[in-house]
């Protein structure tokens, strides 16, 4: 018997639990016409830098354009290198491509799925401008050891925060810790708007009126441009939105917890699957509930991924190909490089992620669950 309305991502169920407040949001907007820049812009800047303890942030048009506006504002450009993880979304490698730098890729660490800084020294060259961790998953990245590295070689830091706003690492929020983070307000994301929004945070006074600069076409006085720039904005509806779900950001990593603690319960038991590790001294903020599936049931993944499809049960593979095996990168249009790959590889044959967010139920997870294991238990493996 299929479970009724399960979904990846609720986002209808989100917006009718908070269905008056966004509606008086939108409206006032309207009513003042204030659809770029403006005061619900500057509001919701000073409400996320509040929120983060971070000193500036600037919003601007989706995460990508604020890992490129970040790199620019640092002066990466063409020639440089950056170091980046495979494992992940390719905006995070394509923002330093654009701008004519070389991503070099670097592996991962096997249980957090985050940039293992022991990988990332020996892919140091002269020519290496900044490190871009990416807080994957809702989990931060060990950044003292990142730090460290940065600083001993004198190295930028652009913390790829897209998936990950509001968790802590140690005592700091991550996207607060490198001198820039990036954040993404994407509709499916922990925090997100209803289209296409972006920020940047940064403590460093300089580099925020940089960025600034950048994302308003290298102008701060109207028809007096001083460098090169894009044009990124976030508008004032998804600035009023976003205020209003800043409010509730608390309580959704909270659901979002408690739902991944009811999934690793269930999970506990079944040695076919690995639920995700907590890194010590972190908050993990389960953007996704991303399991391996063991090399015990190696080639089960593809099938389980055929068997919930079946079965109407929503599921995704975040990442199936690593961004360092892509055509963009293999094709030598851009240039880039890679370091040891291992874990990268293989993690991207044993993922798959399972329903997330704040509407999820606890009957809704049981079944969820069941059926993974269900299946995994009767999994025949095809003899090599």
């Amino acid at each position: 018997m299929h479970q009724p309305d399960l979904q990846m991502v609720d986002l209808r169920g989100q917006y009718l639990s908070i269905k008056n407040e966004i509606d008086d949001a939108i409206a006032a907007v309207i009513d003042s016409s204030s659809f770029i820049k403006g005061r619900f812009v500057s509001e919701f800047e000073e409400q996320m830098a509040s929120y983060l303890n971070v000193a500036h942030v600037v919003a601007v048009g989706n995460g990508t354009d604020a890992l490129q506006i970040a790199l620019m504002a640092l002066g990466v450009g063409p020639g440089d290198e950056v170091i980046a993880p495979s494992f992940t979304f390719v905006a995070t490698s394509e923002a330093a491509s654009l701008l004519g730098a070389v991503p070099v890729f670097a592996d991962i660490d096997p249980d957090s799925f985050n940039l293992d800084p022991n990988c990332i020294e020996s892919l140091i060259s002269e020519r290496t401008k900044a490190i871009v961790p990416v807080h994957l998953f809702g989990q931060p990245c060990a950044m003292d050891a990142i730090m460290s590295i940065a600083e001993k070689h004198q190295l930028c830091v652009v913390e790829d925060n897209a998936q990950s706003v509001g968790s802590l690492y140690q005592d700091r929020f991550s996207g607060t810790i490198g001198d820039f983070g990036t954040l993404s307000f994407f509709p499916s994301k922990n925090l997100g708007c209803f289209g296409d929004g972006g920020a940047i945070t940064t403590n460093d006074a300089e580099l925020a009126s940089s960025a600034r600069l950048i994302a308003n076409h290298g102008s701060v006085k109207k028809y007096y441009n001083e460098v090169v720039g894009v044009n990124s904005r976030l508008d004032g509806i998804q600035a009023a939105i976003l205020s209003v779900k800043l409010r509730h950001l608390d309580s959704y990593i909270e659901s979002r917890i408690e739902a991944a603690d009811r999934y690793d319960a269930l999970f506990s038991d079944c040695r076919w699957v690995v639920s995700p590790p907590r890194a010590s001294g972190c908050t993990h903020v389960f953007h996704q509930y991303t399991v391996r599936i063991t090399p015990e049931r190696a080639g089960a993944r593809d099938a389980l991924a055929a068997y919930l499809r079946n079965e109407h049960i929503p599921h995704a593979v975040y990442y199936p190909i690593p961004v360092h095996a892509l055509p963009v990168n293999l094709n030598g249009t851009h240039p880039s490089r890679a370091g040891d790959m291992t874990h990268t590889n293989v993690a991207s044959e044993q993922v798959i992620s399972l329903p997330m967010h704040t509407e999820l139920t606890m009957d809704q997870i049981e079944y969820i669950a069941e059926q993974v294991i269900r299946f995994l238990e009767n999994f025949e493996m095809v003899p090599v």
